[in-house]
């Protein structure tokens, strides 16, 4: 039985704006959206447990030998190679269970730490800095993205490159039917003008590549 959904506006969980409020329910999972910041997000109570969460990553098969899964990545590591010098050091942040990115980036002659929450929690590179970062198919998963990206910010030298890879949610229409929402793990959702809502937050330059790829320049005046 599909739950009701309360009428009561919950703070938005990236701008902070409290008017958020009802946009679509599927199934038992109920979801809001932001008015400012136009992010989509799954109502706090209808989160899986860490347990299940973890659970599911544990499924994923990320391998640095699968061609197929290496062009994917390529979405994002060959623009954002593009716009790096070589020996530049950089961090995965959201490796999962088959770090395949930092590999790949590692191949192209930079140096690459990890953070994973579940598979790579050393917290001890989350205090150094970065000449770029990378999160693929990572920023879906944000329960609180205010504070990831105000992380991900700290993170980044001036100047710096931060390299995002998620689907975007720049049509509403078919939310209910569309895959990348049905996965349980995939909390946030996030439209072009989010992202622009974003880069003009923290003074970022914003670039997109592609339908699933966005890369933030921090520049040495940002």
């Amino acid at each position: 039985m599909t739950q009701q959904m309360s009428d009561a506006p919950l703070d938005c969980p990236l701008c902070t704006g409290s008017a958020a409020g009802r946009f679509a329910e599927v199934g038992a999972r109920r979801y809001l959206r932001c008015p400012t910041c136009l992010l989509t997000f799954l109502h706090p109570a209808d989160r899986l447990s860490p347990v299940e969460e973890r659970a599911r990553y544990e499924t994923h098969e990320n391998d640095p030998a699968d061609r197929r899964y290496r062009a994917f990545l390529d979405r994002l590591a060959v623009p954002l190679a593009e716009r790096l010098t070589e020996g530049m050091h950089g961090l995965d942040f959201g490796s999962g269970p088959g770090p395949t990115l930092s590999v790949m980036m590692e191949e192209r002659g930079f140096f690459m730490s990890l953070y994973d929450p579940f598979f790579a929690p050393d917290r001890a590179v989350l205090e150094r800095h970065y000449d770029f970062v990378t999160c693929t198919e990572t920023a879906e998963h944000f329960f609180h993205p205010g504070e990831d990206f105000h992380r991900l910010s700290t993170l980044l030298r001036s100047p710096g490159w931060l390299g995002i890879m998620t689907q975007r949610m720049d049509d509403d229409g078919g939310f209910p039917d569309w895959w990348y929402a049905r996965d349980p793990t995939h909390v946030a959702f996030y439209r072009t003008e989010t992202l622009e809502w974003i880069a003009q937050a923290y003074g970022w330059i914003l670039e997109t590549p592609s339908e699933t790829v966005a890369i933030f320049h921090r520049t040495a005046e940002s």
